[in-house]
């Protein structure tokens, strides 16, 4: 069976690549209703999450790869749940991720880089490594959503 790493403040786990049919009956549950953005200049990585998330019931705005346009949907858009990659093309996420925990809006790291690569103010949030699997996705989503 393959496993994903996937690290939130509860620690690190190792996950299955694909999640039990209940627990995924009641991730996609969870999911609808709720807006989720997605920060990601690699445009095919973004289209994928997108397309998983969707899938699963939530609306996904349309993902933006750049700090000052993550800025802009933020300010114009309400936000339930938010994945960000930590590094746009040399930009450092740090700000999106000071606007959106200013707003009380929970959101997930997305890296290859590894937890040194989180803004300091923000290592105690939840991170994706990539490359990393659907399951990973759905279930850092299912624990960290706003229901």
């Amino acid at each position: 069976m393959n496993y994903t790493l996937f690290r939130s403040a509860r620690g690190n786990m190792a996950v299955p690549a694909e999640p039990a049919g209940r627990e995924a009956a009641q991730a996609e549950r969870s999911f609808a209703g709720l807006t989720v953005l997605i920060v990601e200049d690699e445009i095919l990585i973004a289209m994928d999450l997108e397309d998983l998330l969707t899938d699963h019931g939530a609306t996904c705005l349309d993902p933006v790869g750049s700090i000052g346009k993550a800025l802009t949907t933020i300010a114009g858009h309400h936000v339930d749940m938010a994945f960000l990659d930590v590094n746009l093309r040399g930009e450092l996420i740090d700000p999106v991720a000071d606007r959106l925990a200013a707003a009380g809006t929970p959101f997930l790291f997305t890296t290859s880089y590894g937890v040194d690569a989180l803004p300091p103010a923000h290592r105690h949030r939840p991170m994706i490594a990539k490359p990393y699997g659907e399951s990973a996705i759905i279930r850092a989503f299912a624990e960290h959503c706003p229901n």
